[in-house]
């Protein structure tokens, strides 16, 4: 992370830590409190071919851009295919989630989240936590 005198943020990617989020996920972290961010919080998610998430919801909005790869859009009974760069809107309190589309090769969201306090519950089993992303970057 490179800090300039104005408070700006550089991140690289490639120095912040991921978390590892089960089932062949992982997230890195980008804008969070920790850079100074107040209104929005932003990462990324690597998943493994084959890889998908739990059934999700959130407690504001999110966008999420496929960087690389190709996924599977699930909200609701809807299972979207999703292509490089196409970009979601994701009401809060909507359950979904993302699955990579292919069984071998690798696939990468940019998601950002309109608040810096978002949560993640997930649907199975109602447990809350804040967002990965709330850990700052170092």
């Amino acid at each position: 992370m490179i800090k300039t005198s104005s408070n700006a943020v550089l991140l690289q990617p490639d120095q912040i830590k991921k978390h590892d989020r089960g089932g062949g996920a992982s997230t890195t972290p980008l804008v969070t409190k920790g850079v100074g961010a107040t209104g929005f919080i932003t990462g990324y998610t690597e998943f493994a071919g084959g890889a998908e998430i739990a059934w999700h919801q959130h407690n504001c909005e999110e966008s999420v851009v496929l960087i690389e790869g190709n996924a599977i859009f699930d909200i609701g009974d809807e299972h979207i295919p999703v292509r490089t760069q196409d970009t979601t809107f994701i009401p809060p309190n909507v359950p979904h989630r993302f699955r990579n589309a292919s069984a071998t090769e690798p696939m990468k969201i940019l998601w950002i989240y309109a608040s810096v306090d978002a949560t993640r519950t997930l649907v199975e089993t109602g447990e809350e936590r804040p967002v990965a992303a709330e850990h700052a970057p170092h």
